[in-house]
């Protein structure tokens, strides 16, 4: 009557702990899409990407400067002494110097500049979808790690009682120590199992943490994104061709590319600059002066014919690098969509697994009760259960994980594609605060 009142109680826990549990987790725990927003406002590699683009953005203004006027000031004093006559004197002079025409290097070195610029958003887009992926599978593993830690629990509890019921039938006779030796043997296993997982789950916390920069706060089974993803493969590739970010970077840098060339030729090309200046001694004599310069090239060795050769090479350098990338997109994209089908198949595959072992494992119960199976039959289908329950806990991580990485593969895992709940950052912002600069020193908050 014990063992039926106990077999009785284990199959309604097992019916109702997934849903006390899913209540409770509705209720108080941290959705991955939190974690995702949480990674987007503390991750240090994020804010050094955008630290790197600000200083990116300084290029502009340093291109520019080429436009404007070199202002210079000089104070020499001198001693002169003739025969012992000592003779002091102090001359100031201001002088300013305007380039007037440099064969259009300032032009194109401020379109190199601009193009860098924009490849550098693209780079930062990409380290967001680096970073919010990476926070979805922290999230991931560590939902996946808690839930095998949970398994294996419950399966300890179940071998105890393995083991109670077998050292009960062994007093009254109708057992075997080797059956209490088997379950013993079992339960021992099981620890050791539960162990590795506590360390397992330890570990992700702490990888959690790196990436996300809080504590876990009552993980639970977060779901996968298919609501957000195309429904062809064919569409995905599409659409990832379309608006990657690194292939937008690549295309921005083979932009850039092109304008050095252009810069570099400047080199050929004659320059004309004007310089005025103003001195003024102590002897109050003042002295203005007004140059124009025409300079032009003759010949410089070689060196800027080598530069532009140069250019032109990288130009090609870049837009094989642009092909590149679009490859590796369409590679990455359908790598990810196959992972994330193969994901749903093993989880399908794993759910009916479990159910015909649940079922055999309550059959061999009741065929163990009457006499016709031995503990180690029990045990054995246990495991199988065990097996199968964690096969799904697996599939469910991997289904999960392959779905972010396919919506990150396409270039579309971002805070504005998710609509996540964060402070966007701009890096507009910033660009328009410091391109037209002529001086200071003070940085420009971001």
């Amino acid at each position: 009557m014990a063992w039926k009142n106990f077999k009785k109680s284990s199959t309604i826990l097992a019916v109702c702990l997934p849903f006390v549990m899913a209540s409770v987790g509705i209720a108080n725990s941290e959705t991955i899409t939190g974690a995702m927003s949480r990674a987007y406002d503390n991750n240090p590699d994020l804010a050094a990407a955008r630290a790197g683009l600000r200083a990116t953005d300084e290029g502009v203004a340093i291109a520019k400067s080429g436009y404007r006027p070199t202002l210079s000031g000089s104070v020499v004093g001198a001693i002169t002494d003739v025969n012992g006559n000592s003779t002091e004197s102090l001359t100031g002079t201001v002088s300013i110097t305007q380039q007037l025409f440099d064969g259009f290097a300032t032009r194109n070195n401020v379109k190199v500049a601009k193009s860098a610029v924009f490849a550098g958003r693209e780079g930062l887009t990409s380290t967001e979808i680096n970073i919010l992926q990476s926070a979805a599978q922290a999230y991931a593993n560590l939902a996946r790690d808690n839930q095998l830690v949970s398994i294996r629990r419950q399966n300890i509890n179940f071998l105890q009682e393995q083991l109670n019921a077998a050292q009960s039938r062994l007093r009254v006779g109708e057992g075997t120590r080797t059956d209490v030796s088997q379950a013993q043997a079992q339960l021992a296993s099981a620890k050791a199992s539960l162990t590795a997982a506590i360390a397992q789950a330890k570990s992700s916390s702490a990888v959690y943490v790196q990436i996300v920069g809080t504590a876990p706060r009552k993980i639970s089974q977060p779901k996968t994104i298919s609501r957000l993803l195309p429904k062809t493969l064919d569409r995905a590739v599409a659409l990832g061709l379309s608006s990657h970010p690194t292939i937008e970077a690549a295309q921005y840098n083979a932009d850039a590319a092109a304008f050095q060339i252009k810069a570099n030729k400047a080199a050929l090309l004659p320059g004309v600059s004007v310089q005025g200046s103003v001195s003024q001694n102590d002897s109050d004599v003042r002295t203005s002066t007004l140059t124009g310069t025409l300079s032009v090239p003759i010949y410089s060795g070689g060196a800027n014919h080598a530069r532009v050769r140069q250019a032109k090479q990288t130009l090609k350098q870049r837009e094989a690098e642009v092909l590149s990338a679009r490859r590796s997109v369409e590679q990455s994209i359908v790598a990810n969509w196959v992972n994330y089908e193969s994901a749903l198949a093993t989880l399908a595959a794993n759910r009916a697994e479990l159910s015909a072992a649940q079922l055999a494992l309550n059959g061999v119960m009741e065929e163990r009760r009457v006499g016709q199976r031995t503990t180690l039959d029990v045990l054995n289908a246990q495991q199988t259960v065990l097996s199968a329950r964690e096969s799904i806990v697996q599939s469910q991580r991997n289904a999960v994980v392959s779905s972010y990485a396919t919506l990150g593969a396409m270039g579309l895992l971002t805070v504005d594609y998710l609509k996540l709940k964060v402070a966007r950052y701009d890096p507009d912002r910033h660009y328009q605060a410091v391109k037209d600069k002529w001086f200071g020193l003070r940085v420009v908050e971001d």
